[in-house]
């Protein structure tokens, strides 16, 4: 079972670790079962690709690689400054999450 993991897709992180640190980005999406995110032009590698339909000339290509989520964190949506996440559970039942330090709802 995977564990809930504190950035979803679509979210703004900053990396705070590795040769990437300082860098922004937007999540492309989550590897929730490894705890593993992959950000918007970071963490860039080059594979070699054969030609193939799409990409008909092949060569070296460059792609964003899956970044821990320890390195990471969220961007907060009221300063714009790197911050933790809280978890609050509404009345409804609904979890929502918080900036830790203030109290904005992330979206």
């Amino acid at each position: 079972m995977a564990n809930k993991l504190h950035i979803k897709k679509g979210d703004t992180v900053e990396v705070i670790a590795g040769s990437s640190k300082g860098n922004r980005g937007k999540v492309l999406y989550v590897l929730a079962e490894k705890n593993r995110v992959v950000v918007e032009r970071i963490n860039m590698i080059k594979r070699h690709q054969r030609p193939n339909q799409k990409n008909p000339t092949g060569g070296i290509i460059e792609k964003e690689a899956p970044i821990d989520v320890s390195n990471l964190r969220l961007i907060s949506p009221a300063d714009g400054k790197p911050t933790k996440a809280k978890r609050h559970v509404l009345d409804n039942g609904k979890v929502i999450r918080r900036c830790a330090r203030t109290g904005e709802v992330f979206e």
